[in-house]
């Protein structure tokens, strides 16, 4: 083992393709904890309408659950949950599709109308 020779097939400009990054700027920087903010407001909001002791989880499953005929949406809300997952995924492992951005937006929109609440109302 202590003879070996060393592997002479490494790149030495293995990292010239990074030579255009740039670092973002400090406004971007900003404007990315913005948008994670409003996102966070956002899931908190809808956490504590879901889980209150009314929320909308109890109701949602409670008129889901009262009849057998609404228990036959089950199938066609899975089905549309997977196509809306297929809508939103890309097909290819490297590549992104800008349809996988419509929930962020969706997130902070939800997040702009909490904080608008709790600013206006002090509370959700």
């Amino acid at each position: 083992m202590a003879n070996q020779k060393p592997n002479n097939k490494t790149d030495v400009n293995r990292y010239s393709k990074n030579k255009d990054i740039v670092a973002e700027s400090k406004l971007g920087t900003a404007a990315a904890i913005g948008r994670m903010l409003l996102m966070l407001i956002g899931l908190a909001g809808l956490a504590m309408e879901l889980f209150r002791d009314d929320g909308w989880l109890k109701k949602g499953l409670g008129k889901l659950f009262e009849s057998t005929t609404n228990m036959m949406f089950i199938p066609v809300i899975i089905f549309v949950l997977w196509l809306l997952n297929r809508w939103m995924s890309s097909s290819n492992k490297g590549e992104t599709r800008k349809s996988g951005d419509f929930p962020l937006y969706v997130m902070m929109a939800v997040g702009a109308y909490y904080l608008f609440m709790l600013i206006t109302t002090g509370g959700f």
